[in-house]
């Protein structure tokens, strides 16, 4: 933790930034492993160049807050007072030069950024994204093993899903079923809306599972991950139930070579864009390039989605210490979809995939 907030006052002293003053709830665990969801009272971790940081949280969260570590100045404030005239009075003790502030951009609200510019209104904004980003990117040892946790779960979660298909059971049912196993194992939090679709509704990328029962020669798609001590896992796996057309298996086995194709060439130095364009050609090559219609993954970890974005256009090479998912698709309305995901992580030498579910055709009875 000491480590994570002295590279980011390293980095607001090259850019002459005054201080930082960070409010997601990602960046603050990742920051100083304090976790909380405050609804709509603000948390805030202040960072500065030469100073000790702070932390204000509401005042019932202070015992979490020190529980999970944090060591420096904690502040807590009730229900009944102003959250920032505490922010500005702990500015105050650290610097009275108020130039410029690093501010999360995609996360501040108006209203937030307004309370700002009252306290200090000739201030400039920067964006620490880009650093943070940076640092998140490459995971330490700590939560490579934790997000190897958060897969072995998704791997169980996907394998209760598959021995809980009968026909005329809903799609919510075997997402209930999914998630109380998953509890019992301990897991609290999933890192999105388990997904669970049947039939033609596999076509649909991000569909809502609802009553719909399972029918024979459906195919079932499960998309689902956990949280795991702050760490996501992210996995998705098609099965077919009790029997298989042939334009469904042409579609599965084109998505299973796209997959592992793609999975192959993931080495460190390998340019981000050229995976995504190695899992398309063979999809558009099968015909079927119309019908991927998303990126080929995305980056993993404290979010679900998080840096880098694994598209046909990022130029950036994959680094050791890396975590992201590789999950081509290939979405055909009537006929249905197919989508295989794993969660990867670049070593030295090439790619270890952190899910193990098995992805072979496989035909529920």
């Amino acid at each position: 933790m000491k480590n994570r907030l002295e590279q980011l006052s390293q980095w607001l002293k090259h850019e002459n930034i005054d201080f930082a003053l960070i409010t997601s709830t990602e960046n603050i665990f990742y920051l100083s492993k304090y976790y909380s969801n405050p609804h709509e009272r603000i948390i805030a971790l202040g960072v500065f160049q030469n100073d000790e940081p702070f932390l204000i949280c509401p005042k019932m969260e202070m015992a979490d807050a020190k529980s999970a570590g944090w060591d420096f100045e904690l502040l807590g404030y009730s229900d009944i007072e102003n959250p920032w005239e505490f922010i500005r009075n702990a500015i105050a003790k650290r610097t009275t030069t108020i130039n410029t502030i690093a501010i999360e951009k995609e996360q501040l609200s108006i209203e937030r950024g307004e309370m700002l510019q009252k306290l200090y209104p000739n201030i400039a904004f920067r964006s620490i994204e880009a650093i943070l980003n940076q640092l998140r990117l490459i995971k330490d040892e700590a939560e490579i093993s934790i997000l190897k946790e958060a897969a072995r779960l998704a791997d169980f979660g996907v394998e209760i899903g598959t021995q809980a298909i009968k026909e005329g059971k809903s799609e919510l049912e075997i997402v209930a079923t999914i998630e109380f196993e998953l509890k019992k194992k301990g897991v609290r939090d999933m890192s999105f809306a388990t997904m669970v679709l049947t039939g033609s509704k596999t076509a649909s990328p991000h569909g809502t599972p609802s009553v719909d029962e399972v029918q024979k020669g459906d195919l079932v798609l499960f998309d689902l991950g956990v949280i795991f001590e702050g760490y996501c896992s992210d996995i998705t796996r098609t099965v077919a139930f009790d029997h298989i057309n042939e334009e469904q298996k042409t579609i599965y086995e084109t998505v299973l070579k796209a997959q592992k194709s793609a999975i192959r060439a993931c080495k460190p130095g390998i340019e981000i864009g050229s995976i995504d364009k190695t899992a398309r050609d063979i999809i558009a090559e099968a015909g079927y390039g119309d019908y991927f219609t998303h990126r080929i993954g995305h980056g993993l970890g404290i979010g679900i989605h998080e840096f880098p974005s694994m598209n046909a256009t990022n130029t950036d090479t994959l680094q050791p210490g890396m975590v992201f998912t590789i999950e081509p698709g290939i979405y055909v309305p009537t006929t249905g979809g197919v989508r295989i995901e794993d969660d990867l992580l670049i070593t030295e030498s090439g790619v270890e995939s952190l899910t193990k579910f098995p992805k072979e055709l496989m035909i529920i009875k």
